[in-house]
């Protein structure tokens, strides 16, 4: 189990690095040059709406490799997607900006960001799947929980690149190549993943399936339809939360407030490396408590700090916005520790991959995609506060949680040992 969590934490985290250098980038170059015709603020969101593309796609891609992992295995999703990703990162970073080839420059960006989300919608799946149906019931959600760290290891590379080259390079020097150089280091981070993962033994839970289903994706919408559009709701809440923070906050920060981009990634950085640490913690409560409770805790806790963290973020204090960011990413952790867990729990084997994958990746469309976006312009016509995006979020997390009251507990109920009558 150390060996098989290692390597699907090493790849996750190579896939969200891929993911996540983008967000970065696009909350602090991309509107200039690649929509210099816009407006800063319509500069912004159309970066960040080229970033939806990426969740548009992920549902796709869940369904694409979902159909791999329920008919051929989940090791072989694990390989593919990551060569995707991985290669559809490195041609972002050779893309030449509108003052070199004009309109196919943002065409450009937009295929890829799609082929990247298209990877990534299958990553997730295959990773926690193998996981999971590898581990003891009474750990599942601890093991399958260190896929859940990959994402936190991903953005901190991810972010930590991008720190770097702001330290050291000039802004011009960062607008003209600086901003690539993440990109073409996922080439080399996506050969480590394949190395690592090319030992993983396939799924004994795929192994024993006997009857597999020939069309996942109809079995799903046809006998699991309602599953789906619940754990989709319920996953909102997890993207919203986490990609305020770290995708819509830097922006507004450095935009709106005048705060220095190596302030904002540093407050950024040291939330998110307090939550992935987290993290294992998060998930051993869920396998001791359950993981319904801990996903309606998590989400209370999030509608309830919305408020909050914007507040101490327009204050532009680092020591404040990283509190804020703090609380924000706690919450955000305790549903998203044990979903791992739980997500495939609610679905049979025959469709597992299918159903799990989808099930997530809707939920990145209804909280990750639209959520920088929204926030921008919510922030736009606000004050210096900007209250209309606590009350965008608090109601995304309220949402989640009647969604999550509605689904099963699955933690699985320890056997008991029972002693031989004496006498």
């Amino acid at each position: 189990m150390p060996r098989l969590a290692a390597a699907s934490l090493a790849g996750t985290a190579v896939e969200f690095y891929d993911f996540f250098v983008y967000g970065t980038a696009a909350a602090l170059v991309l509107g200039p040059l690649f929509f210099p015709t816009f407006s800063p603020v319509a500069g912004t969101l159309a970066a960040f709406a080229t970033f939806g593309v990426g969740f548009l796609a992920r549902p796709l891609g869940s369904v694409l490799f979902g159909h791999i992992g329920d008919r051929r295995g989940r090791r072989p999703v694990l390989v593919v997607s990551l060569l995707l990703t991985g290669a559809s990162t490195v041609a972002v970073g050779c893309v030449p900006s509108y003052g070199s080839i004009g309109v196919a420059a943002p065409v450009l960006l937009l295929a890829l960001r799609f082929l990247q989300g298209l990877g990534l919608g299958g990553e997730w799946g295959g990773a926690v799947l193998l996981t999971a149906e590898h581990a003891p019931a009474g750990r599942r959600a601890l093991w399958s929980s260190f896929p859940q760290v990959g994402p936190a290891l991903g953005f901190l590379l991810a972010n930590g690149v991008m720190l770097a080259l702001s330290a050291v390079l000039s802004e011009a020097e960062f607008a003209r190549w600086g901003w690539r150089v993440p990109f073409w280091a996922a080439g080399a981070l996506a050969v480590a993943g394949l190395w690592l993962r090319s030992s993983l033994a396939e799924s004994p839970r795929f192994l024993e399936i006997e009857d597999h289903a020939r069309v996942p994706l109809a079995e799903v919408v046809r006998n699991h339809w309602r599953l789906v559009l619940l754990t989709a709701g319920a996953m909102a809440v997890g993207y919203a939360v986490f990609y305020a923070v770290t995708t819509w906050s830097l922006a507004y920060a450095t935009e709106r407030l005048g705060v220095s981009r190596t302030v904002m990634l540093t407050c950024i950085m040291a939330a998110v490396l307090v939550k992935g640490s987290l993290t294992p913690f998060m998930a051993l409560l869920g396998d001791r408590y359950g993981r319904r409770p801990m996903c309606l805790a998590g989400c209370t806790a999030c509608a309830l700090w919305m408020f909050p963290m914007v507040a101490l973020l327009a204050t532009g204090e680092p020591l404040l916005m990283f509190l804020g960011f703090l609380g924000a990413l706690i919450a955000f952790i305790t549903v998203f520790a044990v979903i791992a867990a739980y997500l495939p729990e609610l679905y049979e084997p025959r469709v597992r991959c299918t159903g799990a994958a989808v099930g997530y990746n809707l939920g990145g469309v209804l909280g990750g995609a639209l959520t920088p976006i929204v926030a921008t312009a919510l922030a736009e016509r606000g004050g210096r506060v900007p209250w209309g995006v606590g009350a965008y979020l608090t109601g995304i997390a309220l949402l989640s949680l009647c969604c999550f009251a509605l689904l099963p507990e699955t933690r699985p109920v320890p056997v008991a040992v029972v002693e031989p009558a004496t006498g």
